[in-house]
């Protein structure tokens, strides 16, 4: 049994899977906990997990933390859902009309290396300070990264595909539909959920822009009376809805796409 989970490229169960996925996390907490309880950092540095969790049940009694999860929750999905509404259709045309490829990718790229945080004040200038901003920063985070992942993914079609249906009589449109799409969407839809993570990453610097609710201002202000507790239990919130999403992402993938793992 154990000398299975050390073979090269084994493939394991799924309950060993989960099992050692809880075991990590626990192993990472108890390493945690005695580090926070050792004495050697100062608490106002690193709590334990029990003033964390503490302090969890706090912001949700005393300060209507279902509320900023909503309405951070909310503010990732329309950017997401923006960035995917734009991004698919933009990648396909790049990977299936080179001239457009050509104009776009140089400009993608020069964008993508930019640092979001760099933009916020120019964000700023041109949306101010209202929601437009918050969902600009988080769009900028994940367009044009996902923009280029769609063009790859599409890129990957075999022409053999292609050439198929156009000596069947398909237009280029119906080889897009019924070809290029089906045949790379399981690697779109995995690209989707990394790039629904990358779009997390960005609430903080998102709602730390002159905003009164979400995820990202409750830490930014705590941190101000440097209520280490309930900053950790933030950011663990954070944690866990990407958790949740990820593995929402990853079952519906393997639900609809099952015909990968045969």
């Amino acid at each position: 049994m154990i000398e299975n989970l050390f073979l090269f490229r084994k493939s394991l169960s799924k309950r060993a899977e989960v099992i050692l996925g809880i075991s990590g996390f626990l192993l990472f907490f108890l390493f945690w906990h005695m580090t926070a309880t050792s004495g050697v950092i100062r608490p106002e540095f690193l709590p334990s997990p029990i003033s964390v969790i503490k302090a969890f049940i706090r912001l949700f009694t005393e300060r209507d933390f279902s509320n900023d999860i909503l309405i951070s929750i909310g503010r990732v999905w329309l950017a997401f859902s923006l960035s995917v509404v734009i991004a698919v259709p933009l990648g396909l045309l790049m990977s299936t009309y080179r001239f457009v490829g050509a104009i776009l990718e140089p400009f993608v790229d020069f964008i993508r290396y930019l640092p979001v945080p760099a933009l916020v004040p120019l964000l700023i200038i041109w949306f101010g300070v209202g929601e437009v901003s918050k969902i600009a920063v988080l769009w900028m985070g994940t367009f044009f990264q996902l923009i280029l992942l769609i063009a790859d993914d599409t890129k990957r079609v075999p022409n053999e595909f292609i050439e198929t249906g156009h000596t069947l009589g398909a237009s280029n449109g119906e080889v897009i539909r019924h070809i290029i799409v089906p045949a790379a969407l399981p690697s779109m839809v995995n690209n989707l959920r990394i790039t629904m993570g990358w779009c997390w990453t960005y609430l903080i610097i998102a709602e730390i822009v002159a905003a009164n609710s979400g995820i990202g201002h409750v830490i930014w202000s705590l941190r101000r009376f440097v209520k280490t507790p309930e900053v950790m239990a933030g950011i663990i919130a954070i944690g866990i809805i990407g958790l949740i999403t990820d593995q929402a992402f990853r079952y519906f993938h393997k639900r609809f796409f099952s015909y990968l793992e045969r």
